[in-house]
Parts: C-alpha cells; structure tokens; sequence
C-alpha cells in the first residue's frame, strides 16, 4: 500500500518560474489491479507517479510504501526501494540508441549482480513473452513504435517488480497498438502486480482491469472513482 499525505511539489522554488505541480495531495493506492490518473496536460498526473515511484522528493509532505516512511529515506536505500520494487515505462520510452533489444531490456538489472547467462536469459523469455523474441539482436532505432513499447514494458519487468508506473503508454501508439499495450498490462495486473498509469486517452479509462479512476487538475485531485 502507498500512502501519501498532505504531499506538495514545487519546482524552481524561490525563483520567477516556480511551479507548483502537487498542492497537498492525500492518498491511498491499494495493491493490486490498474489505477488510472488522468487529466490535461500540467494537471500533475507525471509528477504525482515520479514521487510515488522515488524518482524525485516531494517538497512537502510524506509518502509510506507499507508503512516504511520513503520521502526521508537518503538517496543509496531509496534507490534500493525503486529497483526492486518499481518498473518504469516513460513516454518516450528511454530504449538506450546503438545497443540490442536484448541489453535494453537488460541494463536496468545490471546493478544487482546477476549472472550474465542468467539475466540474458529472463530477458530473452520476457520478449518471446511479448512477442518480439525474434527482434532481440536488433538496434532500438529499428523497431516499430509498438515494438519499442513492448521493449520498455519488457524491461521494466526485468527486476520482477511489484508494481509497474506506465507514464501514457499509449500516447505513441495507433489505436490497434494501444489495445495491444493495454491487454500486456492487463495481464500483468492479473499476475497480481499494482500498475498505475497516467494518460487523457479514452481507450486507457475504458480498458478492462482498470479498478480506480483518479482525475487530476492543478495539481489537486479532482475526482476519485472505483471503476
């Protein structure tokens, strides 16, 4: 469970850009099942998951992952708490230009120590998962866009994480390729992981194992709803 309370973020504080993202944000996010957080652009959709997922500090206010009080926690044990509890897809996918399919899905687990054979291994199973096993010796900058979604969404789960942070994961992608991504990460929530995504793409609300719908605005919540 994740608990955050009265949680702000403020970027450029102090000076003449400064921008409140969050403003007091309180929140419970049960395990389990797909949370949505919607909203326009600005709304703070993408900054409320980066706090959740111990991408960034909030500026005020205190995030619990089960109890253990995170916000406070130094950098080396917060970044013990992201890798082997979060995956991560970003919008723009963040696939590494120059190297294989196979080492993006990879390199998130290098900082763990794994044995080579063996990491190369559950990164090749997880893309037969996917459906690009055959693409795994081919550069990034050769895939299509659903490929390299799948790509990310492959390496994400290379930590067998508990709980995977989708930021738009369709936002790139036709509408064939949305549904495609959106059954990968029904099936996940169905393996018992918690995925949470922020997204304003219809497809994404109506998607099935979608259990909570978060609307955000100013930064604050504009709405909650068990779907």
């Amino acid at each position: 469970m994740i608990e955050l309370t009265e949680v702000s973020k403020v970027f450029h504080e102090g000076r003449p850009n400064q921008c409140q993202a969050l403003r007091e944000v309180s929140l419970t996010l049960e395990r389990g099942g797909i949370t949505v957080f919607r909203g326009p652009s600005g709304s703070g959709k993408t900054t409320l998951l980066t706090l959740v997922g111990c991408l960034a500090r909030p500026t005020a206010g205190r995030i619990r992952l089960d109890g253990q009080l995170l916000s406070n926690l130094p950098e080396r044990f917060l970044t013990e708490v992201r890798r082997h509890t979060f995956g991560f897809v970003f919008q723009q996918f963040n696939l590494i230009r120059g190297l294989t399919v196979l080492e993006n899905v990879m390199l998130p687990a290098y900082p763990l120590g794994r044995p080579y054979r063996e990491l190369r291994a559950a990164a090749q199973i997880l893309l037969e998962q996917f459906g690009i096993g055959e693409k795994a010796d081919n550069r990034i900058e050769w895939l299509s866009g659903g490929e390299a979604q799948r790509t990310a969404l492959a390496r994400a789960l290379i930590n067998d994480p508990v709980m995977v942070i989708a930021d738009e994961p369709t936002a790139n992608l036709d509408s064939a390729r949305s549904r495609e991504v959106l059954t990968l990460l029904g099936e996940l929530a169905l393996q018992g992981r918690t995925i949470l995504i922020s997204s304003h793409d219809p497809l994404v609300f109506a998607a099935n194992h979608v259990k909570r719908l978060i609307e955000l605005r100013d930064g604050c919540i504009a709405g909650d709803c068990p779907c």
